[in-house]
């Protein structure tokens, strides 16, 4: 083990942005019990215990939740150490003993500061959470009379793991981030052009479907069959016919060729005259594997270029086309093309646009920056008949709204200014007053007017209420507010 400097029994901060809350409460026979919650990156510990005293055996009852989706861990194993000079005490348990909660037990031996250690191992992945600086007291007395009572918010709402975990439920940390002002407007989804590709007819004859509904929209593979194009019961203009005459003119030029080059390779024939040969080979050959390529006994199958969807079909089941007619056009939509339009009263600022905020879906808001897109162009003049000035960019992202479809739109202009964020869906609005439940601890919660500002995309700004640190509800809020009101206190009784 590495050597660990302790300090005196404090709430925490650690490295790896979680936050600590520790507070204590009369326990059973006399004793003190203790909880802390802690969150890193990925996980959150929410542990109440007694306070550790000689000789006798301390039970844990850790909570640990996978911040990704809010679930209890499920699998896995837990251990717990006590550390001191680099030595101490550990006691791993392999199982939880309900979901998302672990029972390991310490028994201390010498009195001191200690630091507090949870080693999560899960089949997803692995975390280490440091409590931090914790006592242990020679006796209970001593742990009595050393840790000050516990002051709970009087607004402060019970809410269990257990029913988190029940729910859909997800937490956010407030975070200092740079924000944009913004232009709020709305956008048109298109298809970028470089995502179209058209096939057309190789030749002339009737169109047959492949599929016998072929429809615009239908979901495409490359060098999937789509069409047939057959010139069966044609008196002119056969491609049967066309196919064979370019066959035999490819065999007749093919044995006329492979003569020519003996004569040539024996310096009977010419040079020039070996190459008028070999250059009329050359095309007969290429003009019958043009023909002949894709063509079955049915005629010449046109197949998709692209993985995709059918966006138009330009020929009829059954029509005659000629060569060179577009059939049907295929569009990948590995991107696509959002134009937002804006009033040229905003012309000056759009000279400074950093960045757009659209949404892929109802609901869900992207960064243009963030996911690799880039603005293509910048609207200079208005018309008459269009009074707005267009913003064009490509969304190099999956868009779930069809083409055509209109979709809220804001424009970052400026320079950033770092601010006080949090996630937009964390906010509770009761008639234009605004307010978030804020977690103070593993199972305490606490309601909070705030005031907000700036809306990027997702992300609102703060200006009153909330701190860099803390953590709010972004789903299941309501629930939590709801158990406020429902002027009942869950049973505090886990499974342990």
């Amino acid at each position: 083990m590495r050597l660990i400097y302790a300090m005196m029994i404090l709430p925490l901060v650690l490295a790896c942005q979680p936050t600590a809350d520790q507070t204590q409460s009369q326990g059973e026979e006399g004793s003190i019990s203790l909880n802390y919650t802690i969150w890193t990156e990925q996980t959150e510990l929410f542990v109440e215990f007694p306070a550790l005293v000689v000789g006798q055996a301390s039970r844990f009852a850790a909570h640990f939740t996978v911040l990704d989706r809010h679930q209890p861990v499920r699998e896995g194993s837990v251990t717990v150490s006590l550390i001191k000079d680099g030595k101490g005490i550990r006691n791993t348990v392999e199982s939880p003993s309900s979901p998302g909660i672990f029972a390991p037990t310490l028994q201390p031996k010498e009195a001191g500061t200690y630091l507090l250690v949870f080693d999560l191992k899960t089949p997803a992945y692995s975390d280490r959470i440091e409590v931090g600086t914790i006592q242990v007291f020679a006796n209970v007395e001593e742990a009595i009379q050393t840790i000050p009572a516990a002051v709970e918010s009087p607004n402060a709402i019970s809410f269990l793991k257990e029913q988190a975990w029940r729910m859909d439920f997800q937490t956010a940390p407030v975070v200092e981030k740079e924000i944009h002002e913004v232009i709020p407007t709305s956008g048109i989804w298109k298809v970028a052009p470089s995502d179209y590709l058209t096939s057309v007819a190789p030749a002339n004859g009737r169109v047959s479907f492949a599929k016998g509904m072929l429809t615009e929209g239908s979901p495409v593979r490359k060098g999937q069959v789509l069409m047939t194009v057959s010139g069966e019961g044609l008196t002119t203009d056969n491609l049967t016919t066309e196919i064979q005459k370019a066959k035999a003119e490819f065999e007749q030029a093919q044995s006329e060729y492979t003569r020519k080059k003996e004569l040539f390779e024996a310096k009977i024939t010419p040079k020039a005259e070996f190459e008028r040969v070999e250059q009329r080979y050359l095309i007969a050959k290429a003009n019958y594997e043009t023909l002949s390529s894709g063509f079955t006994g049915s005629g010449k199958q046109i197949v998709s270029p692209i993985d995709g969807y059918i966006k138009s079909i330009q020929a009829q089941n059954g029509a005659y086309v000629s060569q060179g007619t577009a059939l049907f056009t295929v569009t990948s939509h590995k991107s696509s093309l959002l134009e937002v339009r804006v009033s040229p009263a905003y012309f000056g600022q759009l000279q400074q646009l950093q960045d757009v905020f659209y949404q892929t879906s109802p609901g869900n808001w992207s960064s243009l920056k963030a996911k690799g897109g880039k603005i293509l162009s910048v609207g200079k003049e208005v018309e008459s008949d269009q009074p707005l000035l267009s913003v064009f960019a490509e969304v190099n992202e999956g868009v779930e709204m069809p083409e055509g479809s209109f979709t809220e739109a804001q424009l970052a202009v400026g320079n950033p200014i770092l601010r006080t964020v949090i996630p937009v869906a964390a906010l509770l609005e009761d008639y234009g007053q605004y307010a978030v439940i804020v977690q103070l601890s593993g199972e305490s919660f606490e309601r909070r007017n705030i005031q907000i500002d700036k809306k990027n995309g997702s992300e609102v700004e703060v200006l009153t209420g909330l701190k860099s640190g803390e953590v709010v509800v972004t789903q299941g809020a309501y629930q939590v507010k709801m158990a406020s009101m429902s002027g009942q206190a869950p049973a505090h009784g886990h499974a342990h």
